[in-house]
């Protein structure tokens, strides 16, 4: 009973600022509507010629508790480009839970009900910032397909971008996850009340990745083979995984 009280208590004081949320979206010709369930809204952006999905509701990954804010974009990106940013303290509990799954269970490959986000901490090598990105390196980590294409997705813009979201209204370890995935450009991040300081914020940091993804979209990734080849079949990504799919509660 206190449990259902304390969300309750929490819905509401979110939904005393859909009315600053739906005034701002207003303001910039965005598309404002409130989700079937009334549990949350979605957003319908527009960054220059590119369509942007914005949500904020319940969380549906069991690494966030509560809400969450999401955004995601069709880019038409290579379907080998896996590219994975994330906060630093989210991806240590990645690969700690990633680690219990598989020594409690015994078992010996990635299935389609871990989220592509603990698959990919397993398959793909870590990126290293170098010396020069020690102070964004102790925020956020990141693996991928291609290190190539990583490393030109990341250094730059959208490392500045990360960089002021943190010190500003994203402030981490606020778990945070950004991401290319069939084609797509997705972010995640836990948002227990939908400010629009932090939605504008999210948004800014969105359009960078989006820009810096379409910039590198042109890079033989399928050529950039630059992980063990023997992890890789160990682990391959299953072609059927959902990226929405029902979060799975144990």
């Amino acid at each position: 009973m206190l449990d259902g009280l304390k969300r309750m208590l929490i819905r509401d004081r979110a939904r005393a600022h859909w009315r600053e949320v739906e005034a701002w979206s207003r303001d910039r010709d965005f598309h404002f509507r409130r989700a079937r369930d009334d549990t949350g809204f979605v957003i319908d952006v527009k960054l220059g010629e590119r369509s942007v999905r914005l949500e904020w509701g319940p969380s549906q990954r069991d690494y966030i508790v509560g809400a969450e804010l999401r955004l995601r974009t069709e880019l038409g990106l290579p379907q080998g480009l896996q590219l994975l940013v994330l906060s630093r303290p989210l991806m240590h509990e990645l690969e700690r839970a990633t680690f219990e799954r598989f020594t409690d269970s015994m078992q010996t490959h990635i299935d389609t009900s871990t989220p592509e986000e603990m698959r990919w901490l397993a398959m793909f090598p870590k990126f290293s910032f170098g010396a020069g990105g020690s102070a964004i390196a102790a925020r956020i980590g990141a693996v991928g397909s291609s290190r190539t294409a990583l490393s030109r997705w990341i250094e730059g813009p959208l490392a500045e971008e990360i960089e002021k979201s943190g010190k500003n209204a994203l402030a981490f370890p606020t778990p945070f996850v950004l991401m290319t995935l069939r084609g797509r450009v997705l972010l995640r991040l836990g948002l227990p009340i939908p400010r629009v300081d932090a939605l504008a914020q999210a948004l800014s940091l969105f359009g960078v990745a989006v820009e810096r993804a379409a910039h590198i979209a042109d890079l033989p990734v399928g050529a950039a083979s630059e992980w063990s080849s023997t992890t890789v079949s160990a682990l391959r990504t299953p072609e059927v995984a959902q990226e929405d799919q029902p979060k799975r509660r144990g």
